[in-house]
Formats: structure tokens, C-alpha cells, sequence
């Protein structure tokens, strides 16, 4: 079991920038691929950002390339979202997620989710 917990969400305006830390506990975190997920209301889960175990390998979407910078710590067991130049369309929860299957850009095929941060972004 792995438990996940994310920080540093919060009000910003438009064209500021946020950072989110995900503290990871319990099973080892280092082996495992993770992501960053975000969901607005009436809207699907999608995935903004994912990074290999050794941080290697990263995926970002297409509407967050050269904004948001995902990276992880496995010395603190922390995964961190760098969020720059925010939009009013980046307003959702973001979740923080572990994958022990590999690395993977779709929520159905992660396994540890955290509970979730609000970010909004005003105009």
C-alpha cells in the first residue's frame, strides 16, 4: 500500500504560478512510475503529467508543454508539480497518483490515488 498526500494548491491569478508536493508513505516509492491528474467538474479525470521512476521518462499534455514541470524527490519520497503561467482552464483538483504497473498516462491504470488539492485560477 502506498498513501499519498498533496499540498500546495490554492487561489492564484491568472499568469501566476503554484507549486504542488505529493509526500508519498508506506511501500517503496522509488520503484514506481507517477502522475498528476486533474479534474474539473463535469469533466473526466486527465492526466497533465507522469514521470518514471528515476525521472527519466516524462509525459506532459499538449495544454500544460512549457507550463507545468513535473519531478520527484525519491531521497524525501516526494513527487512535485512546478505549475507556471496558469489559466482559468487549469482550475480542478489535481491528484497525485502511483503506478506499480509502469509507466502509465490513463487514471484507470493507476493504483494509489491521493485525495486531492484544489487550484483555481482566476481571470
Amino acid at each position: 500500500q502506498v498513501q499519498l498526500v498533496e499540498s500546495g494548491g490554492g487561489l492564484v491569478q491568472a499568469g501566476g504560478s503554484l507549486r504542488l508536493s505529493c509526500a508519498a508513505s508506506g511501500r517503496t516509492f522509488s520503484p514506481y512510475p507517477m502522475g498528476w491528474f486533474r479534474q474539473a467538474p463535469g469533466k473526466e479525470r486527465e492526466c497533465v503529467a507522469a514521470i518514471g521512476w528515476n525521472g527519466d521518462s516524462k509525459y506532459y499534455a499538449d495544454s500544460v508543454k512549457g507550463r507545468f514541470t513535473i519531478s520527484r524527490d525519491n531521497a524525501k519520497n516526494t513527487l512535485y508539480l512546478q505549475m507556471n503561467s496558469l489559466k482559468p482552464e487549469d482550475t480542478a483538483v489535481y491528484y497525485c497518483a502511483s503506478s506499480p504497473r509502469g509507466f502509465r498516462v490513463v487514471a484507470g491504470e493507476y493504483e494509489y490515488w491521493g485525495q486531492g488539492t484544489q487550484v483555481t485560477v482566476s481571470s
